[in-house]
């Protein structure tokens, strides 16, 4: 194996944009502008080739690099010529940790982002189009001497593709880290972006002003003011803007949603709406102890341009990001138990989970673990999945 280079991290200004031939075919062709952090001399295998098949073998539900390894030593020969590999001579388990330790996992996501997106604008409609915002840690790759690692992603609610992310290392936060995240998305003129409570800042509010998006924000203690003035308002005489009932995992729920139009009083640049959004919950083997929860939130949206349907649906919605994306990597993908902690790896590891889980989605996939079993079943599978020809 050659020595990898010094600098192992591309910034993400010397990543060549995709053109629209190379989002317009397969993944492979995808990946072809992402930087190889290895030496050139001796390189046997080349980087698309092994990215490509670990996102395979990822989509088949594997986990871990000896698993990858196994999938790549286990296709037969027509699978791993069609995926650019000599059939007696496959990159072996050291090979693929190494490379993918090294790899920056930010132009790998955006990478792999950029033809996903391409692949869902001709089934999504883009116009109206919101974009969730989150963070997760990834508890596996805490060491005794450093902390867990956080990643921080941006979703699309409509389709659960992970369109961005970034790393929050320890010398920073998310709130830091919102407007690089956002930055990998090129367009965001008329996206509505969501967020939790950490992210309800001024300057957040500047940053998509500028870029031309739209923002639901909640509002919580962190903001003490601006709670107290949400509050303060009078929702006493504001009628249901919308009302629904919900009923699973063991209970109900009963959501209503109230929007008041700011004029005044609200200390928040470019507020135009508030929210409250009470939900009232109760469990089906205790039908007469209901426990209510009140949040708050405000948004730029003005009455025009979006119904209250649409911003309980999207206020809702935002969760997807943990529905769709980090609840499957925890629980399908056992993802905090994961081992994997050196260099780029966890966070490599957690985009080629993104990866596989944003293009079966897309396929029309509901239950991921279920669309694992089906591709482990069958090489090809994963091939076609990916566009692999």
């Amino acid at each position: 194996m050659p020595a990898l280079s010094s600098s192992l991290i591309s910034s993400v200004s010397c990543a060549p944009a995709l053109t629209v031939a190379e989002t317009a075919g397969g993944l492979p062709d995808a990946l072809a502008g992402l930087p190889d952090p290895r030496a050139r001399r001796g390189v046997r295998h080349r980087l698309t080739v092994v990215v490509t098949a670990a996102v395979c073998a990822v989509v088949a539900g594997y986990r871990s690099y000896a698993a990858i390894a196994e999938w790549v030593a286990d296709v037969p020969a027509a699978t791993a010529l069609a995926l650019g590999m000599i059939p007696d001579r496959r990159p072996s388990e050291a090979m693929i940790r190494r490379l993918l330790q090294a790899i920056d996992p930010q132009l790998l996501t955006a990478a792999i982002s950029v033809w996903l997106a391409g692949r869902a604008t001709a089934t999504v409609a883009m116009a109206g189009r919101a974009i969730a915002v989150d963070g997760k840690t990834l508890r596996g790759s805490r060491t005794t001497d450093t902390p867990a690692r956080h990643v921080m992603t941006a979703c699309d609610q409509a389709t659960g593709v992970v369109l961005a992310s970034t790393t929050v290392d320890g010398k920073t936060n998310e709130i830091t880290r919102f407007a690089p995240l956002l930055d990998q998305i090129g367009d965001l003129r008329g996206t509505v972006i969501t967020a939790d409570a950490l992210h309800c800042q001024r300057e957040h509010v500047t940053y998509l002003a500028e870029r031309g998006a739209h923002w639901i924000l909640t509002v919580k203690g962190n903001q003490p003011h601006l709670h107290a003035q949400l509050t303060a308002l009078p929702w006493r005489a504001v009628p249901d803007a919308t009302r629904d009932t919900d009923r699973g995992h063991g209970r109900r729920e009963i959501r209503s949603c109230k929007i008041l139009t700011i004029s005044t009083g609200i200390d928040f640049p470019h507020a135009a709406q508030a929210i409250q959004i009470r939900r009232r919950r109760r469990r089906l083997d205790q039908p007469k102890r209901f426990t209510t929860e009140t949040v708050y939130a405000i948004t730029d949206l003005r009455v025009h341009q979006a119904k209250p349907a649409q911003l309980a649906a999207w206020t809702r919605e935002h969760w997807s990001i943990e529905n769709k994306v980090h609840w499957v990597r925890d629980v399908t993908y056992d993802e905090d138990r994961s081992q994997i902690r050196t260099g780029t790896g966890p966070e490599v590891m957690a985009a080629l989970r993104n990866a596989a889980i944003s293009a079966l989605r897309l396929s029309g996939a509901t239950n991921i673990a279920a669309a694992n079993r089906h591709h482990a079943r069958d090489s090809t599978r994963p091939l076609a999945l990916l566009n692999i020809t």
